[in-house]
């Protein structure tokens, strides 16, 4: 299939980490791409390479998706400009670590707006301009931390459980349709992740048992073409989600808080 007969993948968070590889990985496969993320500079550079690479077809939207109306804002980009979107790549998100009593109420409500609720306006407005597509995909980054209760990352796992929750939902409600929906729940990737959410004092650690995001990206890409439901990628990562079905919840909740209280 040649580049001007695919549709275009939307991506959000595609200035770094997961999202840029993902935005890599697609360019890669010869799909023109919506580039959506905070960082004006970052996404022009971001696009301007993948071109030279790949002769694909580029847009950047640079904006705050946490503001309010950010998702409508997107959408009427998309339709303004006649977009024929097939793939949504909802990626961006970040982490707050800290006691929750303790930590900025601003800054969580802002997490879970970016990490929840853009997930579903995003999905719900552009489900219609998917729908117009032979075959579509909705890709949804989530978080091994979906499994499982974290303290001091309490809202973050939350908003990861959300999002494979919805997920799933979402997949069955679709199936009758031409838009395959996939989960993607990686483990510790080496993005910066960490650093924003303020455990930097967990580097080390990291530098051991992250994964690399192109090594993601691509399991994340096979993952959605191959309409997956539910991916963990990482043997470590499976082990760990297993043992969080047949533990005792308060053993890995303890657990989890002695890894992240340091």
């Amino acid at each position: 299939m040649s580049e001007k007969t695919k549709p275009y993948a939307l991506i959000t968070g595609a200035s770094k980490g997961i999202g840029k590889s993902i935005a890599s990985e697609l360019a890669k496969q010869g799909y023109p791409l919506l580039l959506v993320a905070r960082s004006e500079e970052e996404l022009k550079v971001l696009s301007e390479d993948l071109q030279a690479k790949y002769g694909i077809s580029t847009a950047v939207l640079s904006i705050d998706l946490s503001i309010n109306d950010a998702s409508q804002i997107v959408t009427d980009w998309v339709k303004t400009n006649n977009y024929p979107v097939g793939i949504l790549v909802n990626n961006a998100g970040y982490g707050v670590w800290g006691d929750f009593s303790q930590s900025s109420l601003t800054d969580q409500l802002g997490m879970m707006q970016l990490n929840m609720n853009v997930v579903v306006e995003l999905s719900h407005l552009l489900v219609p301009i998917l729908l117009q597509e032979k075959q579509a995909y909705i890709l949804n980054i989530s978080s091994t931390a979906a499994y499982q209760a974290v303290p001091t990352l309490a809202v973050y796992s939350a908003t990861k459980a959300f999002v494979l929750s919805f997920t799933r939902a979402l997949r069955f409600e679709l199936a009758p349709t031409s838009i395959s929906v996939t989960c993607f729940s990686p483990g510790p990737v080496d993005t910066g992740f960490a650093a924003r959410a303020g455990l930097n004092a967990l580097n080390k650690m990291a530098e051991k048992f992250n994964m690399q995001p192109d090594e993601v990206a691509k399991m994340a890409v096979k993952a959605m073409f191959s309409k997956k439901s539910e991916v963990i990628p990482g043997f470590t990562n499976i082990i760990s989600v297993y043992a969080n079905r047949i533990l005792p919840k308060g053993f890995i909740e303890k657990t989890a808080a002695g890894i992240y209280k340091v």
